[in-house]
């Protein structure tokens, strides 16, 4: 699977030395990319099969995040990154898992998805404006919500919100 087109697009320079956290990395698609683009990347998801050929390119770290104490408390990121992923109880910790002037990437599906499959509970979908909500005290680069045509296979019809911002440096 390729990455993201949003991922893609908006993803930073990797500054030097630049470290990245992809949560919920399921098969690693982000992983490879950021591997690729220069980033020292951890990864984390309950299960990390996916992603074994990899494991020598990423710090992987397995874990149970909806159930398990955040494994990743005290540490913090250049860049940030979740896709096709939604527990908002998270919100806190991802907040604190961005260094000052680093960046978030969050791209996932949204209320109206469920005409076209799977998510389809609510637990699971955005609201309208959602991210721009949660992350609106930081400097939001980009955002867009609505229904798209993803190319992954299979392609398919989805409605996604994605968002890109940045955390405010320390004063």
């Amino acid at each position: 699977m390729t990455p993201s087109d949003w991922i893609i697009t908006h993803c930073p320079p990797v500054p030097p030395g630049g470290t990245a956290l992809d949560v919920a990395c399921g098969n690693g698609r982000h992983a490879q990319f950021l591997v690729d683009a220069g980033w020292r990347v951890t990864v984390t998801d309950r299960d990390v099969s996916g992603i074994i050929d990899m494991r020598d390119d990423l710090e992987v770290i397995k874990a149970d995040i909806e159930t398990a104490p955040w494994p990743l408390s005290g540490r913090q990121f250049d860049l940030v990154l979740v896709t096709n992923y939604l527990h908002r109880p998270l919100w806190d910790h991802l907040r604190h898992s961005v260094k000052p002037g680093g960046w978030l990437l969050y791209e996932t599906f949204m209320q109206g998805n469920e005409v076209f499959g799977r998510p389809t509970s609510p637990q699971f979908l955005l609201r309208p404006d959602e991210l721009r909500d949660v992350f609106a005290d930081w400097q939001i680069i980009a955002f867009d919500q609505g229904q798209k045509i993803r190319q992954d296979p299979p392609v398919s019809s989805c409605v996604i919100q994605s968002i890109t911002v940045r955390k405010p440096e320390l004063p």
